[in-house]
């Protein structure tokens, strides 16, 4: 029976661990650009993985990921699959895995307060948008200006 609640124990131990490994985002971003560098570090302050990846031609990127122009911002992450367009707040691409249905999440433009984008007390409104895999948009969360 001990051989039991050990072996146990030691799954129970193992799946916490498998749980607390970070999720691995490939960035690309341009290779001038400061507020991609910020958005990373974001990132990997709330407990993501990054790979960075330096290009020289976003727009090819954002093609090839499928990032319709409209969404487009100035870097583009992938989490499984899913791209993220620009300044994301952590807290939606943690929630993006339980959305399949999604191609990706998208923070259009450069809104100031934004993950990345701080700017003193100087926060636009600003709204993550959801692509479905047949094109349709949603809005996934907002944010208030001041």
């Amino acid at each position: 029976m001990r051989n039991v609640h050990l072996l146990l124990a030691s799954l129970l131990l193992s799946t916490a661990a498998q749980a607390a490994e970070p999720q691995t985002i490939d960035v690309y971003r341009d290779p001038n650009c400061g507020c991609c560098g910020a958005w990373v570090k974001h990132l990997e302050a709330n407990g993501f993985s990054v790979n960075e990846h330096i290009e020289a031609d976003m727009s090819a990127v954002k093609t090839r990921l499928g990032v319709p122009p409209r969404l487009a911002s100035c870097h583009t992450g992938v989490l499984n699959g899913q791209f993220i367009e620009g300044h994301v707040p952590a807290s939606d691409i943690h929630t993006l895995t339980e959305q399949p249905q999604l191609a990706g999440i998208a923070v259009p433009g450069m809104p100031a307060g934004s993950p990345g984008m701080e700017m003193g007390d100087q926060q636009d409104a600003y709204q993550v948008i959801g692509l479905d895999r047949q094109g349709q948009e949603q809005i996934i969360s907002s944010y208030p200006g001041n």
